[in-house]
């Protein structure tokens, strides 16, 4: 009779519940289900009743507040083949084996000082023990609710803490804080990510020992019985789904779910036409808040050749703005690392959004280049109807691989760089948007290397034994056969100098000078 009226009492609050808390469900096909249980509990016959039975309080959130617990740990979970739910039905019809309630609570003194707590591996045991997540101790923080939900669940699922060790395997923190700050802040889910705006899954070492790594996507699915969902796009040219066009604007929704999945769009234009377009990963807030995946652009021609490569570098959103002849293109969206995060666990839900025809905000952004007294000036025109936040300097040294070189304020329209090296240098400049940070690029230009700040002149090129020069400045010297084998070094002086090339070697030598900062190699042929 007691396990009858613990259910009858269960039940009861369940129904009373439904009506105060929005009823949602991530993925309602799947079997295993996680509950959100924000309506108050009443926990009995568990691992958790050491001292007793525990009746804990609602949450006492607003409807907004719970959707957005929801929608932040459903996006952590969105590449598994799992439902995140608030619905007490939908939990109890789910396998007993394949499911789990993390209660949300602010009844913790049964517990201790902890934002949550579950045991590891429980999704799989059956018995109905829960986890905890304790709200008060969390400050009501919608953002640190969402994350400890989505941790505890983790552990439910198997998973232990991703700690950090210094080179001596010493363990620093059990929890890694990631790192970096805005909008590319990261720390691992199974870490503590109250701080930052990027959390993930992570491969990396974890609380067992430094040497112990924890591929934290595998073992969710390896240890539980589900798999990741399906792949929704093709990944190569051959299976690209065509764009969806309605008028001139498209919308369309995808799912990254693994860190080699790549979606791959087809794009069919009859006449030239402007393309704008907008990939944005799935989000709660201003900052991409909430997104688990950063996202790449690249358009391909129909020949798959690259035309151009899209990944703001201190944003999780990406865009395109270009006009394209007619003709066939392809469009790839992918998941990618950034300064504070690696590829693996860059996965989730994304939108894009675009239309052909549009006007370009930047409409024209014209890029010429000289040289002079050693300087490359650069100097650039733009016309645009929106306002310009930066323009970006970059160069490349093969005209298809481009760098940030530095920026220079949105009024500024020329700027002066003293090139190194001995190979021409590739230029452009990419004007962001102050609306959108979007970029747009300007033609591409190339300029000669940059001069030798010191010369050293060969007196003589064919040799017996001695090599002969004039330097305008001391420098030190490498004498060196083709296979990098050092036959002779010294310095030599401002003026004329003579070296002595060893009596037992003959053919191609090489001459390497350097001074400061600058190496250059000279040829010399001893006969």
């Amino acid at each position: 009779m007691k396990t009858l009226s613990v259910l009858f009492f269960a039940l009861l609050s369940f129904q009373i519940s439904r009506a105060q808390v929005p009823l949602l469900n991530s993925y309602p096909q799947a079997a295993a289900t996680v509950f959100l249980d924000f309506d108050g509990a009443y926990v009995t016959g568990t691992s958790w009743n050491w001292n007793g039975n525990i009746t804990a309080s609602p949450a006492s959130l607003a409807p907004s507040s719970i959707i957005e617990i929801f929608n932040r740990v459903a996006e952590d979970y969105s590449i598994f083949n799992i439902n995140i739910t608030t619905d007490s039905i939908v939990y109890l019809a789910a396998p007993t084996r394949e499911r789990i309630r993390i209660i949300i609570t602010p009844t913790s003194d049964w517990y201790g000082n902890a934002g949550g707590v579950s045991f590891i591996g429980s999704f799989t045991w059956g018995d109905e023990t829960p986890a905890w997540v304790f709200s008060q101790l969390l400050s009501n923080n919608i953002k640190y609710i969402a994350e400890a939900c989505s941790h505890e669940t983790g552990h439910t699922l198997g998973l232990q803490h991703q700690s950090t060790y210094d080179l001596y395997c010493n363990k620093t923190a059990e929890y890694s804080t990631g790192q970096g700050s805005g909008e590319i802040a990261w720390a691992p889910i199974m870490g503590v990510g109250y701080y930052k705006n990027l959390t993930t899954w992570y491969n990396g070492k974890s609380a067992i020992g430094c040497n112990y790594y924890q591929d934290d996507i595998t073992k969710i699915v390896t240890d539980n019985g589900f798999a990741l969902r399906d792949d929704d796009y093709g990944d190569v040219t051959d299976q690209a789904n065509a764009i969806p066009f309605d008028g001139n604007s498209f919308k369309i929704n995808g799912i990254i779910n693994s860190a080699s999945d790549q979606d791959m769009f087809k794009l069919v234009l009859p006449v030239s036409l402007n393309l704008r377009l907008f990939a944005i990963p799935q989000h709660v807030g201003n900052a991409n808040a909430g997104a688990d995946v950063d996202i790449k652009l690249t358009l391909l021609s129909v020949m798959s050749d690259t035309i151009g490569i899209y990944n703001p570098s201190n944003l999780l959103n990406a865009g395109v703005d270009t006009t394209l002849n007619a003709g066939t293109y392809y469009l790839v969206c992918e998941g990618v690392g950034n300064l504070n995060a690696v590829d693996y666990g860059s996965v989730g839900h994304y939108f894009l959004t675009g239309n052909v025809n549009a006007p370009l905000p930047v409409h024209y952004l014209k890029l010429k280049g000289k040289e002079a007294n050693n300087y490359h000036v650069l100097e650039w025109k733009v016309q645009a109807d929106e306002y310009i936040k930066e323009f970006e300097i970059q160069f490349s040294n093969d005209g298809i691989s481009f760098r940030k070189l530095f920026s220079v304020g949105s009024r500024e329209t020329s700027t002066a760089y003293m090139p190194a090296g001995n190979t021409k240098i590739f230029y452009r400049v990419k004007a962001i948007t102050l609306a959108d940070e979007i970029g747009y690029y300007s033609n591409v230009i190339s300029l000669p290397p940059g001069p030798k700040y010191h010369t050293v002149r060969l007196l003589n090129s064919s040799i017996k034994n001695i090599i002969k020069l004039y330097s305008d400045a001391d420098c030190n010297y490498t004498l060196m056969i083709p296979n990098g084998q050092v036959i002779g070094q010294g310095k030599i002086q401002k003026g004329l100098n003579s070296i002595v090339a060893p009596g037992n070697v003959k053919g191609l030598l090489l001459l390497r000078f350097v001074y400061a900062n600058e190496v250059w190699t000279e040829k010399i042929m001893k006969l």
